[in-house]
């Protein structure tokens, strides 16, 4: 019991894509999973400070495309465009493709992409910042964002003290069973000093009611989460101008 289902993997197919999309026969397919792998990995070792949430590969007919989803997509391009080159080249020789084509996509919300949030606390944590006060202030900008809810568990020798221990910080909603929530998830760790601290990000997005593209290289949730923002921040006002108005009809009153 106590078995959790990663929330990215439980809505495969239904509101979400596969980050490899190609098909592969029985005699290839372990290949190219391996490769596939091998593509990520190196790709999250060279690019390490280019903030990436997800690496896209897809494969046709004797081409490899990667699409790289990123905050930073200036790191990475580099000035002119040299760095996509050199990236291109390297990737040539790893994979042993002649045609391989590389895409970048910005992410316009960062605070809203659960890898990046983790990224961004194991970097601060790294760099000996408190743990809470990384996390809090995580969460606090993921909410001014627009979204539904964030939980931030990390675990390990939390601020060097001698005894591991795990800590959850959990603010608005984050229903793992409903499929139709838009739920971001990213596990990584920081590399302290007295050891590895493990970082846990799950952010809720607000629900998908409406069918889905499950092309892994849509970006969803934004537009909705936007709106919904807009909405609330709509409605804020509104109360606002009826909360003066109503202070400025008492000031006439008493005047009269």
């Amino acid at each position: 019991m106590g078995q959790k289902a990663n929330p990215i993997g439980n809505r495969l197919g239904i509101i979400r894509g596969w980050e490899s999309n190609w098909y592969g026969s029985k005699k290839d397919f372990a290949v190219k999973l391996v490769e596939d792998n091998k593509i990520r990995s190196y790709l999250n070792a060279r690019i390490n400070k280019g903030g990436i949430a997800k690496i896209v590969i897809e494969r046709t007919l004797g081409k490899l495309i990667i699409t790289i989803h990123t905050s930073k997509p200036g790191i990475i391009i580099g000035k002119g465009g040299g760095e996509v080159d050199r990236i291109k080249e390297e990737l040539k020789k790893l994979t042993g493709n002649a045609d391989v084509q590389i895409n970048i996509l910005e992410i316009r919300r960062p605070e809203l992409d659960a890898m990046i949030v983790a990224d961004t606390i194991a970097r601060q944590i790294e760099n000996r910042i408190n743990y809470k006060r990384a996390i809090k202030m995580s969460i606090a900008s993921a909410l001014r964002m627009g979204a539904e809810g964030i939980k931030v568990k990390v675990s390990g020798r939390l601020g060097g003290a001698e005894i591991a221990r795990t800590e959850e910080i959990k603010q608005g909603r984050v229903p793992l069973h409903t499929f139709r929530m838009d739920i971001d998830y990213a596990s990584v760790f920081a590399l302290t000093v007295y050891g590895k601290i493990g970082i846990k990000v799950w952010i809720c997005k607000g629900e998908v009611l409406a069918k889905r593209d499950l092309n892994p290289n849509f970006v969803g949730g934004k537009s909705d989460v936007s709106d919904r923002r807009d909405r609330r921040d709509h409605h804020h006002h509104d109360r606002r101008d009826r909360r003066d108005r109503g202070e400025r009809k008492d000031r006439r009153d008493k005047r009269s």
